[in-house]
């Protein structure tokens, strides 16, 4: 015969497990929340700074049609404003910078585009522009972002 207390406590078992429950969820989301949020801010610019990465793969390698191309611009379709004798001065072997130190610094997104700071050396720094629709290298429109339209 069941007696008068012998099912006393049995709901408040039941809350207990429902609120460990939920804790565990809630803990699990912030968790999930923190992680992913820390993962979207270290790759967010991922593709434009491995671009800029090829990119100096390339020039040390002393295959500058292959960097030229990365700028967008091939014997093909000459860029305008930026010849390839132009781009041998500025990247070729006479141009004073060191590749094999060179390391980006810094990656910033704005509007179509990412601007990352390099480093070559203590004192020698370049900016340089990933177009992130045709991931194609090139020096920044202006000194800093551009102005959203």
């Amino acid at each position: 015969m069941a007696g008068y207390l012998d099912q006393y406590g049995a709901g408040e078992e039941r809350r207990e497990k429902t609120f460990r429950l939920i804790k565990r969820i809630v803990l699990a989301l912030v968790a999930l929340v923190v992680i992913g949020g820390s993962l979207i801010f270290v790759f967010h610019n991922y593709r434009e700074e491995r671009q800029v990465t090829q990119f100096f793969t390339l020039v040390e390698a002393h295959d500058y049609k292959g960097a030229y191309a990365l700028f967008g611009c091939t014997d093909a379709k000459p860029c305008r404003y930026y010849p390839f004798p132009k781009f041998m001065e500025d990247w070729g072997p006479s141009s004073g910078h060191s590749f094999a130190g060179a390391h980006i610094t810094r990656s910033r997104s704005c509007g179509s585009g990412v601007l990352m700071t390099v480093d070559f050396s203590a004192r020698q720094q370049e900016k340089l522009w990933v177009e992130k629709s045709d991931l194609s290298v090139g020096f920044p429109p202006v000194q800093g972002c551009p102005a959203a339209p």
